[in-house]
């Protein structure tokens, strides 16, 4: 019973076809790096990258970042190559990924922020040809390579490639279809899986911020996201491709918010993401509503209440707040544009040659106003998991609404679409179901995604995404460990923190929390242990 079409065909055809009507022209021959090279063609002399006070002109960029690629292209890195990074937020960063993707090569950022013992899984996972570092983590990429046959190039000293040629290297077969980055998030089985983005969707996704947005060439975008994350993507190359300033906060700033709210100020900054949880700290600082030329604030990595959206337009009133969604497997597929008024946020509709169905059990589309789980479709999904087959066939599935040999990525997302003017009206017209469903469809093109919550035990803590089991794992690795439960439970502000439960012997809980810091990232570490 529960296989029979639910659904008359027209209310079928509005949620499958007419709510993801966006198909739009892009560049969809085009590889990320060759938008930042036609911007340097254009617009040589004009400031590029920023870093506290070193910057950098888009030839000189363009010109550092070709004789790299040229260096690595000799050292055998091609299409499809990996190859590792592991740097702080610095010009050289931003060189390296560069040269990594003119080269052919896929980056994969290794936040040496991370324990040693997670970037070696990382390591051994991706098989690097190449490892990228400067001097600040000089020590932590000796560590990863030792033991392999990985060559280390330190960013900082060019002698070695410093008389390659300064010219964009040839494309030698390179295109949409190729690896772009390689980014690795938490896995349930306790290990990390490394996700592969492709140029074809990154592109798709570059050219949707422009037209949605329009940054102009005399704007400037503040990167402060950690490079492990896929905001990080747009944050360094939609300013780069536009003729924009690219602002690097310094290492370690985009946890602060006095230093934010100055270097907004300082470098005229026009665009900053933000977590939902750390949105508030910014906008309690006294200067914050100083930052008057921000003109559009992005949020993502966790739901928006109505109550922080009322809070940033009182703190900030002209400024653009929009929520995007979209998990590492596909980046941000959905956007709102946060109305000040409105009683809840949504996660709003598909970018464009993206779509998004929400889907019963036995993957058909459920009516509008029923929850079901998230599917996303079109260019913006991912290759696959690194290495991971099996787990790459459970959550990569076939296409039954797109062309063939489409695939959907099954989010484990919990939403329900909802008439826009829902979100403003809390309540419909009073009366039948059928004049409440009439009230709905009637708002149909202006229809947008709610979220609900998980169909798994997946949690977002403060943006990071976090797998429980992974840390249940480790936890449950201690040989004073029997049995570990991880729950993430409400910390008073509408954020979450992370609880660990565990049976077995009386364990000094500093030793405990000690021993899951050597193999995990802090934001995944338990705030209290029991």
């Amino acid at each position: 019973v529960d296989r029979l079409p639910m659904l008359p065909e027209a209310e079928r055809r509005l949620v499958v076809r007419e709510f993801n009507h966006t198909r739009r022209e892009y560049p969809r021959g085009a590889c990320v790096h060759e938008l930042f090279e036609a911007q340097a063609e254009r617009t040589p002399d004009a400031e590029a990258l920023v870093c506290e006070h070193e910057s950098l002109s888009y030839a000189e960029l363009n010109r550092r970042a070709n004789r790299l690629a040229h260096h690595l292209r000799a050292l055998g890195v091609g299409a499809d190559t990996r190859v590792g990074i592991c740097v702080e937020r610095s010009v050289e960063m931003v060189v390296g990924l560069l040269g990594i993707l003119k080269a052919g090569g896929a980056y994969v950022p290794l936040d040496a922020s991370y324990p040693v013992d997670r970037l070696r899984n990382m390591v051994e996972d991706s098989v690097p040809a190449v490892l990228l570092t400067h001097p600040p983590q000089a020590g932590t990429a000796a560590a990863l390579s030792a033991g392999t046959t990985i060559p280390v190039l330190d960013l900082t000293g060019d002698e070695g490639w410093a008389n390659q040629p300064e010219t964009n290297p040839g494309r030698e077969g390179l295109g949409p279809r190729n690896l772009a980055h390689v980014l690795f998030t938490s896995g349930s089985t306790g290990r990390p899986k490394g996700v592969m983005l492709e140029h074809g969707s990154l592109v798709n996704r570059l050219a949707w911020m422009q037209d949605r947005y329009g940054m102009t060439p005399d704007e400037a975008l503040l990167q402060k996201t950690p490079f492990s994350f896929d905001v990080s993507f747009w944050e360094f190359f939609w300013p780069l491709m536009v003729g924009a300033r690219l602002v690097m906060a310094r290492p370690g700033g985009h946890r602060d918010p006095a230093y934010l709210v100055e270097v907004i100020r300082r470098e005229g900054v026009t665009v900053a993401h933000f977590v939902p949880s750390m949105l508030p700290l910014f906008l309690e600082h006294p200067d914050a509503a100083l930052c008057t030329g921000l003109l559009r604030v992005p949020v993502s990595g966790e739901a928006v209440s109505a109550g922080l959206a009322r809070q940033f337009h009182q703190r900030l009133p002209g400024v653009e707040l929009t929520n995007q969604y979209g998990p590492t497997e596909s980046g941000e597929v959905t956007e709102w544009a946060c109305d000040p008024g409105a009683e809840r946020v949504s996660i709003g509709r598909a970018i464009h040659n993206s779509a998004v169905y929400v889907l019963d059990r036995a993957g058909e589309p459920v009516p509008v106003g029923v929850a079901g789980e998230l599917f996303i479709g079109g260019v913006a999904v991912a290759r696959g998991y690194l290495g991971r087959p099996r787990l790459t066939a459970e959550r990569f599935v076939p296409d039954p609404f797109g062309e063939p040999g489409a695939r959907l990525y099954r989010t484990g997302d919990l939403c329900r679409w909802l008439a826009a003017a829902n979100v403003r009206e809390r309540e419909s017209a009073p009366g039948s179901r059928e004049t409440e469903r009439t009230f709905e469809l009637s708002h149909s093109r202006t229809a947008v995604l709610e979220y609900l919550g998980r169909t798994d035990f997946q949690v977002k803590v403060r943006g990071f995404r976090v797998e429980p089991g992974e840390i249940e794992a480790r936890l449950a690795a201690h040989p004073g460990v029997r049995e570990a439960v991880v729950l993430a439970l409400d910390d008073g502000s509408g954020g979450k923190r992370l609880v660990g439960y565990f049976v077995g012997e009386a364990l000094d809980s500093e030793a405990l929390r000690a021993h899951l810091s050597a193999q995990l990232p802090e934001y995944m570490v338990p705030a209290a242990l029991v």
